[in-house]
């Protein structure tokens, strides 16, 4: 039966929710498989839609969740993000505020979203928000563990050990992952998961068209926050003469105090996203098999369609 998300607190489940990044990984399959190597008989490319199956399958099969969902990018480019920063996301426009999308990956996604419906993982993104905020939501308010998956490095920041969030980070592939609790967020980036955002405010990050600080690097801002914190203490520090900043260091973030307090909110992940009613448990065997099987023919899908079949049916009852 569906429900509408609520807080539930510390409760603790003993098999993980998967919420899946579902834009990073069909971008991952589509660049990483050649069109021509996963095609309809009459040539219409699918590899998108097959390396995404297989890499849920993969999944199902390594993390063994009973819930799981992909959230997708409703507003792929927030007006409220860039009325903050204007530059946000910017280069990545094809025209008007609609995302560059190769147009052969364009036409796979209504098929994937299909597939989805026939197998019973429920798929959705929310007006106004991107994945990553329907990903942040689920994580503040699913009963844990949860683990994200995503390739998107300002997941980071929903890492948190006491709720059991970890983030599954496939920057190489699905099958090279990094399970990142919090230490290992500290470790690869000097920085608690917790002031993951702040970091990346200042420093930046050109994927997304979000300068940073200028002349504050990856290893001065991780400084920055290992000692004051996160931005609103660092700036809170500035006024502090006894505060300990090198001179050029403090006429740096003195000249980006306005961009901080605007950079910030755009990097931070939105935990209250209104999500759609969703059951989000996984089923042991298709919902609609029968559409499945018709989209498996159409869409020369049956090997994905069959590998995502089976590890549904090897998770425990």
């Amino acid at each position: 039966m569906a429900f509408l998300p609520i807080d539930y607190g510390v409760l603790v489940t003993a098999q993980p929710l998967l919420a899946v990044d579902a834009p990073s990984l069909y971008f991952r399959a589509f660049h990483g498989i050649p069109e021509k190597a996963a095609q309809t008989s009459a040539g219409e490319p699918v590899n998108a839609v097959r390396g995404f199956l297989d890499m849920i399958a993969q999944l199902v099969r390594t993390r063994r969740p009973n819930r799981l969902v992909c959230a997708l990018d409703a507003s792929w480019r927030p007006q409220w993000r860039v009325a903050l920063v204007p530059s946000y996301k910017k280069h990545r426009v094809a025209h008007g505020d609609v995302e560059e999308v190769p147009p052969a990956l364009e036409k796979q996604i209504p098929i994937l979203l299909e597939v989805l419906a026939a197998v019973g993982i429920p798929a959705f993104g929310v007006d106004g928000y991107e994945a990553d905020d329907v990903l942040g939501t689920l994580a503040a308010t699913q009963p844990g563990p949860v683990e994200v998956v995503s390739g998107d490095r300002d997941l980071f920041q929903l890492v948190d050990d006491a709720r059991g969030t970890r983030l599954l980070y496939c920057g190489r592939g699905v099958a090279k992952l990094e399970d990142a609790d919090e230490a290992l967020v500290e470790a690869k980036y000097g920085v608690p998961a917790r002031w993951y955002a702040d970091f990346a405010a200042m420093r930046g990050d050109p994927s997304d068209g979000l300068p940073g600080v200028p002349g504050v690097g990856e290893k001065t801002a991780a400084r920055l926050v290992s000692r004051y914190g996160g931005v609103p203490e660092i700036l809170a520090a500035l006024d502090d003469p006894a505060a300990g900043f090198a001179p050029g260091l403090r006429v740096k973030l003195a000249a980006a105090r306005d961009y901080l307090d605007k950079a910030l909110p755009v990097c931070k992940v939105a935990l209250d996203a209104k999500l759609p009613e969703f059951d989000p448990a996984l089923p042991r065997a298709p919902k609609n098999p029968d559409a499945l099987l018709v989209l498996a023919e159409r869409w020369n899908l049956a090997g994905s369609a069959r590998r995502l079949v089976d590890a549904l049916s090897g998770l425990p009852a």
